[in-house]
């Protein structure tokens, strides 16, 4: 019989700050592996102990103190193999692990890239390009095992990933260039991306909405940040996708919600 496993990937804005939404994601969802974004905590101060409560006794941490960081937790065994600094700076914003079966996880944070879309304006937008071109180097180049990638891609790249392609075309995220740069990423080692096999375009898929709105719901500008690429081999093992929305409603939310994918290995 196959062996069925979940992940879970969510940019949490700051973990300790969310442990109550945390814990009740573990509670009512239960993924077997889940990939934290943008930790906000060194690995010493990383709360560890609530995760191993819930089962999670396989922690690979990358912390940074205040911003940044990406942490992956497992209820099954995993192995970190890598830690790459494709911002070329240091950041904390990947870390990489193999499980027994063979399959690696990538999880990524991608820089927002500020307000203007110009390099020269704005080097924080000039940064998120050039992280991107590194990440397309380390693709291109990859052998042939199996991998997840995922994470915050901090970019929105079809016209139906935003609530209006018109309005965001020079917001940064969804400007031309930056689209333009992940679709190169994705075809680099012709990735697939889950979220888009399960809800075809022009289906409404959103992960984010901004902290702005008062009622994020009614007004419902969201945007599909958040991503789950894969290698064709395991695409084809995928059996479901989720975007678990309602926890953008949760008391002190991340403006990011987990999505999730389960396998059939």
């Amino acid at each position: 019989m196959p062996q069925t496993l979940s992940i879970a990937s969510w940019n949490i804005n700051s973990v300790r700050a969310r442990l109550e939404i945390v814990e009740r994601f573990l509670i009512e969802e239960s993924p077997d592996i889940l990939c934290l974004q943008e930790t906000k905590v060194v690995n010493d101060t990383f709360p560890a102990g609530l995760f191993r409560q819930r089962g999670y006794n396989h922690q690979v941490l990358h912390g940074q103190p205040m911003h940044h960081g990406v942490a992956i937790l497992s209820k099954v065994p995993i192995r970190e193999h890598d830690r790459l600094d494709w911002q070329a700076n240091g950041e904390a914003r990947h870390v990489g692990v193999r499980l027994d079966n063979g399959v690696r996880i990538e999880n990524v944070y991608v820089p927002a890239g500020g307000d203007i879309p110009d390099r020269t304006l704005n080097p924080k937008f000039g940064q998120k390009l050039d992280f991107l071109e590194r990440m397309i180097q380390w693709s291109t180049a990859l052998d042939d095992k199996p991998t997840i990638l995922t994470g915050d891609f901090n970019i929105a790249p079809m016209e139906c990933d935003v609530w209006s392609h018109k309005q965001l075309l020079n917001v940064v995220s969804h400007t031309p260039i930056e689209c333009e740069i992940l679709a190169r990423l994705q075809a680099s080692n012709n990735w697939v991306d889950i979220g888009r096999k399960f809800f075809p375009a022009p289906e409404r898929l959103y992960t984010w909405w901004s902290y702005r709105a008062r009622d994020w719901s009614e007004s419902d500008r969201g945007r599909r940040l958040d991503h789950m690429w894969m290698t064709p081999d395991v695409a084809e093992k995928a059996v479901s996708h989720r975007v678990i929305e309602p926890v953008r409603g949760w008391l002190r939310p991340s403006d990011h919600v987990p999505i999730v994918t389960e396998f059939a290995f």
